[in-house]
């Protein structure tokens, strides 16, 4: 896949692009019963079936409505599709359309935009159509329903989701440094984020300089084998690990293991949709919350590193003075690079993917699971809301922390080094896991 990233897209681009992102949502879901489609599998997601009806009236309102009007509001966001009228605890009341119905929407709203494409100037000095930014919005967006449509598939009730599988799992490298190792950043003036106006969020921006400390950081993301040792340990029995909150959602959860995880009769299994399997002690840990990360840091010594490291230990490239877009440099994710794009459909062993390497050695920052970090969601210094504030500003605040670099579930499309993902500390469905930092 490659977004062009810096460029106006053409319009045969931009049809290649649209269908193919269309082509994999329709994958995953292909195998959806009517039923399975319109059922809320979890009180957290929503139906899917309005997923698919969302991802058609975001493409409509974005590449119709205001591509023709100039707008660059999200007031177009209207009806039983519109998020923030209908939070997802109350979807499965709407009047959500049929199976046939939603995909007679889809592609109407398809047929709609490509006609259109024709008409439309495509570097026409607009901000929304700008080295083709409105097109890479609505094209992210889907990539991202994409994961969240995983998320509740994992959560679904019923019988398993047979999941598509296209690819099997690499080999771990023999030159893999062991999972417990840990690299140095020396400190210094590094640049965070983008000025990037092409694919990049408005939470992305401005780019803008800091000076950090020395830090050490994990080369890997923390294992099964290593979250297990901290299970029989009694971690999550010790307060002392946990945060008052933290152990307080301890508590009221009565958590005792990652989500998914389940004690079977000869050790604990990990399931991944359909497939239950044996825990493998050198696959990242999963679907744990921001709590239990912070206490996995807490008994290992360590603490969760801040967006700021975790950027600069994907990104900085010590001997180029300048950050990379991916940790491997400036190409497009490749299935060579890292375990994205979900066709594995779980996650893979640490040191399988050589060539993802950052320059100082960290592996699978981007891919595999998102990670957790101890920053709070907010603007970056110069922050200006484009193109509406319901994408990033209506989130800043204490209460969510910062995830970064992308999981298996991730598309290609859809992640990068600046990319900031956010979610309440208590969350366990999405695909997230830990890497830990000291100071150094």
């Amino acid at each position: 896949m490659d977004l062009k990233v810096g460029r106006p897209l053409s319009a045969s681009e931009i049809s290649s692009l649209l269908g193919e992102a269309r082509e994999r949502t329709l994958l995953l879901t292909a195998a959806l019963s009517d039923e399975d489609l319109r059922l809320q599998h979890d009180a957290l997601m929503s139906p899917i079936v309005w997923d698919l009806g969302h991802i058609g009236h975001f493409e409509d309102v974005w590449l119709r409505e205001n591509i023709r009007s100039g707008d660059t509001g999200s007031e177009g966001l209207r009806g039983i599709y519109n998020p923030f009228e209908n939070p997802r605890a109350v979807r499965d009341s709407l009047p959500l359309p049929s199976l046939p119905e939603c995909r007679a929407y889809l592609g109407d709203v398809r047929r709609a935009v490509l006609d259109e494409l024709g008409n439309v100037k495509l570097s026409g000095g607009t901000r929304l159509l700008d080295n083709g930014f409105v097109f890479r919005m609505v094209l992210q967006h889907e990539y991202q329903h994409n994961e969240t449509i995983l998320q509740t598939l994992q959560l679904k009730q019923g019988d398993r989701y047979a999941a598509p599988r296209q690819l099997g799992p690499p080999a771990v490298a023999p030159d893999a440094p062991p999972a417990d190792a840990t690299v140095r950043f020396p400190g210094g003036s590094v640049t965070i984020g983008t000025d990037d106006r092409s694919a990049a969020y408005d939470n992305e921006r401005p780019g803008h300089v800091v000076e950090l400390p020395p830090f050490e950081i994990d080369v890997h993301p923390t294992t099964n084998g290593a979250y297990l040792r901290f299970m029989e340990a009694g971690g999550y029995d010790d307060p002392a690990y946990w945060s008052r909150a933290g152990w307080a959602w301890r508590d009221q959860g009565r958590l005792v293991a990652p989500k998914h995880w389940e004690d079977g009769p000869h050790g604990w299994q990990e399931r991944f949709m359909d497939r239950i399997v044996p825990l493998d002690a050198d696959r990242p840990v999963v679907h744990v919350c921001y709590y239990e990360a912070e206490a996995y840091a807490r008994w290992a010594g360590k603490r969760l590193p801040t967006e700021f490291e975790w950027e600069v230990a994907a990104a900085w490239d010590p001997e180029q003075g300048h950050a990379r877009p991916y940790p491997w440099g400036e190409d497009e994710p490749t299935p060579m690079h890292t375990n994205l794009d979900a066709l594995l459909f779980e996650t893979t062993p640490v040191g399988a993917y050589p060539a993802g390497r950052s320059p100082i050695g960290c592996w699978d920052m981007i891919g595999n699971v998102w990670e957790w970090t101890s920053t709070s969601f907010h603007g970056y210094p110069g922050y200006e809301t484009f193109p509406y504030p319901e994408y990033s500003e209506v989130f800043f605040g204490d209460e969510y922390k910062v995830l970064r670099g992308g999981s298996w579930a991730t598309r290609f499309g859809a992640v990068r080094n600046t990319f900031r993902n956010w979610d309440y500390p208590i969350r366990r469905q999405i695909f997230s896991g830990i890497r830990c930092a000291q100071d150094g």
